[in-house]
Order: C-alpha cells, then structure tokens, then sequence
C-alpha cells in the first residue's frame, strides 16, 4: 500500500514538472509569435504620416519621394526639384495649415466643403508646390498628381542611418544607430571588465585560501543581484561628470560611461563562470606541470588559462548578453542620442533603452508601435545568438574535460 502511494506522489510529482515546463515553454512560444506578428505588421505601414497625402502639380515628373527625401524636402534640407530628378525649380512648401496664407477663411466654406478646390487653385498657380494634407480633403476630380500610398521598405528600416519617429511629415525609422549603439556599448563593456574578470576569477580559483574564497565568492555572486537602477544612480552621480570633467566634455553621458557601468554590472557573471571552470580542471594537470619545474605563475599561465579557456569564453559571451539586454542603468547614462557612434565619448542610444524610453508614448497599433516591437525582434535574435553560442561552448568544455 505505501509503495502504492509513493508511486502514485511520484507520478503526481512528475505530471507537476511536465505541466509547469510545458506551460512555460508554450508562453514562451507564444511571446516569441506576438512579438514577430506585432513587428511584421510594420512593413505594412504608409511610409507617411496615416491620413495624409503627398501631392504636386500634374506636369512634375517626379512620381516617388523616400521617406528620407520627404524629410529633407519639409525640413528645407532639399529646395530644387532637380535635386531630385525633377525640373529645374525652387520646392515650394505646402501644409494645411498654410491654406490661410493663400486665401481669405470664408473661402473654405462653412463646414470646410470647398477645401479640396481651393488646394487644387493654390497648387496649380504654384508649378513647383509640394502639398502635405489630409487625404479627407482629396477633390473627386482631383488635377493634381497625388503620389502612390508607398509602404516603409525593410531597407530603410534596416539599413537607415536616422531614427526619428516622430519626424513630421515622414517619420523616420533606420536602426542602424541604435543596433551600432548597443554593439559598440556592449562590446566596450566587455573588454573593459575582461582582464579585472579573469585577474580575480584566477586569484579565488588559485591563490585565495579557502577562508577568503568563501567570503569574497558569495559577496562577488551578490552583486549580480543589485538592482540595475541602482548601478544606473552610481554611474550618474559618479562616472559621468568624472568622465565630463577628465575630457573636458560638455555632457559625460556617453557610450563611455555606459561601457564603464555595464562592465561593473558583468564581472560578476564573468567571474563566477571563469572561476567555476578553473576549479574544474583535473589536479593531475597542475600537479604534472609543478613536477616538470614550472612555477605557479607559469603553471597558471601556460595550464590552467589554456586549459579553461572555453569556460572563460562562455563569460565572456554571458557578459556581452547582460549588457546587450540592460535597459535601465545604460539610459541613465549613455545620452541616448540615436546617432551613429564614431567614439565612446559620443552619447549613443541602445535598442533596450529605446524600447523603455518610448513605448509608453507610441500609440498603440501605429507605426511607431510596431517599430520598437521589431525592434524588440531584433535584440531578440541577438540574444538568441548569444544563447546558442553559449551552448556550443559549453558542450565544446564539457567534451574537453571527457
């Protein structure tokens, strides 16, 4: 009867596991599908802003504008046609917000009935206009040449230089910045806690006594629980005016300061992954290069480092996927400026703390919306690569030491 019912707990208990992997994996599944079907919608979007038309005078040849030459037209950036493959003539700016500029209010009716005429009249007496209005107000028998409804191209979503979603009257959506951004961040981060990760990572594997390893070891392994806000709070009081006043810079939020935090918040992972995988080394190893004549400085350098080096690396790679996944710390204190970063005393912007400091003001189901749930794909894709090269890694370690 107990051997019953112990069978019975045991089955009980396995069905338990079985049902909470399962449940967590299918949410999982189904965080990655909402994620990609939110971000695909995105190329379905009008390049311009919903609800409004680009129009000219018929007799231009110009038929397609990019959304970043719709930009520079409006931002007066491009003020020839020619520039553009279209005659040789001034650009001529039209809002409808301009339309009072052109005719007396009570021409536009009392309920606005005759705005489509009277945008036809303006821009047919000004050949080289360029009209931005609400497509409402388009006439049925419309003379003037209204551009196609064109679609955002995944081109200049991932190859675009200028991320700028509330850019009037075309938004512009390049991730180039923010991917080069969180790149340049990360990998800074990495090199600059690499040394102090393995320096230490080799002192408690090989030098500590046992009485110091076990009081430094579990204080290292603390850290990595500290609150990324609250790194974000030391590296904006600390670390960014040490940085703006030694390079005498106006602002110390740059990529360097980012780089410098995120460095901190990764030795810990780094450290207790490369120290594990030193300790794991067979003793006969060590034992076998001491008894040849090797000092333990040499044993060290030429034995244990060699022989862990694929535990160091998967540190290295959990590290890079700390910081390319911190959010909070890095947009206290990179600037979050999305350009392309040229130096780490730069401000830059990471695609996490994009994420952060615009979702809530992105309406939800627009264009902006879906931008930065694509740009949730990306990181997530980077993290997966990640992932799988830790994994080949460590199957690569656990080989070795078969």
């Amino acid at each position: 009867m107990k051997k019953a019912f112990k069978r019975f707990l045991e089955r009980c208990t396995e069905g338990l596991l079985l049902l909470s992997g399962g449940t967590t994996s299918l949410a999982i599944l189904l965080i990655v599908l909402f994620l990609f079907r939110e971000g695909a919608s995105f190329f379905k979007s009008p390049n311009i802003e919903s609800g409004y038309v680009l129009a000219v005078h018929p007799e231009n040849p110009v038929n397609h504008l990019s959304p970043e030459q719709i930009k520079r037209i409006f931002d007066s950036e491009i003020v020839r046609w020619d520039e553009v493959g279209g005659p040789a003539m001034d650009i001529e700016l039209f809002r409808f917000s301009d339309m009072v500029q052109y005719v007396p209010e009570e021409r536009l009716g009392a309920d606005f009935e005759h705005v489509p005429a009277v945008v036809d009249s303006i821009v047919m007496a000004h050949p080289g206009m360029i009209a931005f209005y609400p497509e409402q107000f388009v006439a049925p028998e419309q003379q003037l040449k209204v551009f196609p409804e064109a679609t955002i191209r995944p081109e200049d979503y991932f190859l675009g230089h200028d991320w700028q979603p509330t850019a009037h009257p075309a938004p512009q959506f390049g991730v180039i910045p923010l991917v080069l951004g969180t790149l340049w961040v990360s990998l800074f981060a990495v090199i600059f806690s690499l040394p102090f990760g393995v320096a230490v990572a080799v002192y408690l594997a090989e030098i500590a006594s046992e009485r110091i390893r076990k009081v430094f070891k579990p204080l290292i392994e603390l850290l990595a629980g500290i609150p990324s806000v609250v790194y974000g709070f030391f590296g904006l009081v600390v670390i960014v005016p040490l940085i703006q006043k030694g390079f005498n810079l106006p602002v110390g939020e740059t990529g360097l300061a980012g780089s410098i935090v995120l460095a901190i918040m990764a030795l810990p992972t780094i450290i207790t992954v490369a120290e594990d995988s030193m300790r794991t080394i067979p003793r006969s190893m060590k034992e076998a290069s001491l008894a040849l004549g090797a000092t333990h400085w040499q044993t060290v350098y030429r034995v244990i480092i060699p022989c862990s080096i694929s535990g160091i690396t998967a540190a290295i790679v959990l590290g890079i996927g700390r910081a390319i996944g911190e959010t909070m710390a890095v947009l206290m204190v990179t600037g979050n400026a999305a350009i392309i970063p040229h130096s780490l005393l730069e401000p830059v912007r990471t695609i996490p703390a994009t994420i952060a400091a615009e979702l809530g003001e992105a309406p939800k189901g627009g264009t902006h919306y879906e931008a930065l749930f694509l740009l949730g794909c990306i990181l997530f894709v980077i993290t997966l690569v990640v992932s799988i090269t830790v994994e080949i890694i460590s199957s690569k370690q656990k080989s070795n030491l078969t």
